[in-house]
């Protein structure tokens, strides 16, 4: 039995997993990212990339510039179909589906929906000193008004 047949036999096992469309994340090539999201709406797939604007300083000029939150990283949402799947791996720049044994985790419609607003609504956002990795935070007042998480991790480059 091969490895993908192992996969598949695993998602049969779920009930309803081939009939709902769910966001799931896609790892790509460093710096695909919006190549792989042009290709995917190409085929007609729904996909998102949160981008933020930064300035980026070279030896003749400075420019604003559009980066992925996540690099390396972007959504899809598709029904987990073998056909869906397979059309999206074969994605030029596509790697493989985040989560155990490559076949992906189905990400909740919630969490997809906090991060559009901290994109739609151009936030800056930064770790309060008080919070530690695993907390689970609530964003009061503001447009992120009632967005909520777990922070993951507090790096020095404030990403989110």
């Amino acid at each position: 039995m091969s490895l993908a047949q192992l996969n598949v036999g695993l998602l049969a096992k779920t009930p309803g997993y081939f009939d709902e469309e769910s966001w799931y994340a896609v790892r790509t090539r460093p710096r695909f990212e919006k190549k792989v999201l042009v290709e995917l709406k190409h085929k007609s797939f729904e996909a998102f990339l949160p981008l933020s604007t930064t300035t980026r300083q070279w030896s003749d000029r400075q420019a604003k510039i559009r980066v992925p939150i996540f690099p390396g990283y972007l959504f899809v949402r598709i029904t987990a179909s073998l056909a869906n799947r397979v059309a999206v791996l074969r994605t030029n720049g596509v790697l493989n589906f985040v989560g155990p044994r490559d076949v992906g985790v189905p990400i909740a419609d919630e969490e997809i929906e906090s991060v559009r607003a901290i994109v739609d609504n151009g936030a800056v956002f930064q770790p309060y000193p008080y919070l530690h990795a695993g907390d689970k935070v609530c964003i009061r007042g503001g447009p992120l008004d009632g967005v909520t998480g777990t922070l993951e991790a507090i790096n020095g480059d404030k990403s989110l």
